[in-house]
């Protein structure tokens, strides 16, 4: 696109720095500027409309433009604009946001903990498992085992636990004690002749395997996403995460469940952690807590990791850790708004209701000439395009995004994988017009690439 001067374009790439893009690229090509948005519609500044079927970051569940969000905000603005929660203060919205967390919890959590992100909450999570080996008097049991392809922010230490290249390379990263095992993706990384429940019981060995060799006094902790969103919306097989959680009883070793993108609905049940039976003794919760109306993220931690972190805590005259928003009042009031409009709306029950329709529609493109593989569950989903010579790894999806997104509809190319989270209060018909999109890119593409 040609970049008028002075335009808001302009302005972008001459003052601003963009996550997850090619610096020089976005000083060449520009930006996207969206400019409102409204249900699961975006409009560029451009007039453009387009259908956001990545809910903005796997995040706005209620949709763009929810009056009752902004509203409560707003009304929180004029009450209490900001108090902190250091030094024993508090305020009424994080404790009536603690309280419902605590009640909504899947499996029982003793207390929650804010934050402003999923990146810090599992950078906290991290900090608090290690202030908790050392409460117990084991300064050994320190070490974090993550998961290939996994995804769990950006923060030095949630990078670290991130299993994806480009979140490591030049950043000097991962830090030392983090290691990651297999990969829960059956196609890609089984072996020759391999079975889906030998799989299974390979990634659990794997698991084992890696904690005996590091030594079981010295691992602390195991992070997992119910469904791994970042690294290509991942599904994990039949028995994958009872094989796993036995492997972590077994040794002692705590499970960090990462809700991040799946917790409130996504999967069709209000936590992953439902839907895969999951018994985690810390769960962090971000995106679509809010909706991403205002950044706020959350830590419930059960009494296995509270009890010896409030005895610490005693012990040196405090919990040392916090930041300036956490818990900021108007974030917690929208949550609060935002949790309760997806319970009013029964948004889970349309996530279970419009789940077989989505889920078809994604499966039938795996027939498609250009595609190798569709996975998904929910109302979150990717479409893995083939390898094709001529092309490395991960420039084919970027260049069916560019045609999506001509077509009116934003998806998100994960390497080669194009990825589908729309807000939860799509429609049938709505779910048609995506995938009849996709469908049509595809034949564009492939035209494309035969030419």
């Amino acid at each position: 696109m040609t970049i008028q001067p002075n335009s808001i374009e302009a302005r972008d790439k001459a003052y601003q720095l963009h996550s997850y893009t090619n610096a020089e690229a976005l000083q060449r090509d520009g930006s996207l500027v969206i400019d409102r948005g409204e249900g699961i519609y975006v409009y560029d500044n451009n007039g453009n409309k387009y259908i956001e079927a990545m809910a903005g970051l796997w995040s706005v569940g209620v949709g763009f433009g929810e009056s009752r969000l902004v509203d409560a905000a707003a009304k929180q603005m004029a009450k209490l604009p900001y108090y902190h929660t250091f030094t024993a203060r508090s305020h009424g919205p994080s404790i009536e946001l603690a309280e419902k967390l605590i009640q909504m919890a899947p499996v029982p959590m003793s207390k929650a903990y804010f934050t402003n992100s999923g990146s810090e909450a599992n950078d906290t999570a991290m900090k608090m498992v290690w202030y908790r080996s050392n409460a117990l008097g084991k300064p050994e049991k320190k070490k974090i085992i993550s998961r290939i392809k996994g995804y769990h922010g950006v923060t030095i230490a949630s990078a670290s636990l991130t299993g994806l290249p480009n979140n490591h390379r030049s950043f000097d990263l991962p830090l030392p004690g983090i290691f990651h095992t297999t990969c829960p993706h059956y196609r890609a990384f089984k072996q020759e002749g391999e079975t889906e429940q030998q799989f299974v019981t390979r990634c659990a060995k794997d698991l084992e395997d890696l904690i005996l060799r590091e030594g079981p006094e010295t691992v602390a902790a195991f992070i997992g996403e119910p469904v791994m969103g970042a690294g290509g919306v991942i599904v994990p097989p039949a028995g994958y995460w009872d094989a796993i959680q036995a492997v972590l009883k077994k040794y002692d070793v705590l499970f960090i469940a990462d809700e991040v993108i799946c917790g409130f609905g996504r999967t069709g049940e209000m936590f992953g952690t439902t839907t895969f039976s999951l018994q985690p003794d810390i769960m962090t919760l971000s995106k679509q807590i809010s909706s991403s109306y205002q950044p706020i993220s959350a830590l419930l931690i059960n009494d296995t990791v509270y009890e010896p972190l409030a005895a610490e805590s005693a012990k040196i005259g405090t919990f040392g850790h916090g930041v300036t928003a956490a818990g900021h009042p108007v974030a917690a009031a929208v949550a609060l708004e935002n949790i309760a409009i997806i319970k009013e709306r029964d948004l889970v029950g349309n996530v279970r209701a419009l789940a077989p329709k989505f889920q078809s529609r994604l499966k039938a493109l795996e027939s498609h000439p250009l595609a190798i593989e569709a996975r998904g569950i929910g109302l979150i989903g990717a479409l893995e395009l083939k390898p094709r010579e001529g092309f490395a790894a991960g420039q084919l999806g970027p260049k069916l995004l560019a045609i999506m997104m001509e077509k009116g509809l934003i998806s998100r190319a994960i390497g080669d994988s194009l990825a589908l989270c729309p807000p939860m209060i799509i429609s049938e018909a709505q779910i048609d017009t995506i995938f009849d999109t996709f469908e049509a890119s595809l034949e564009v593409f492939e035209k494309q690439l035969s030419a």
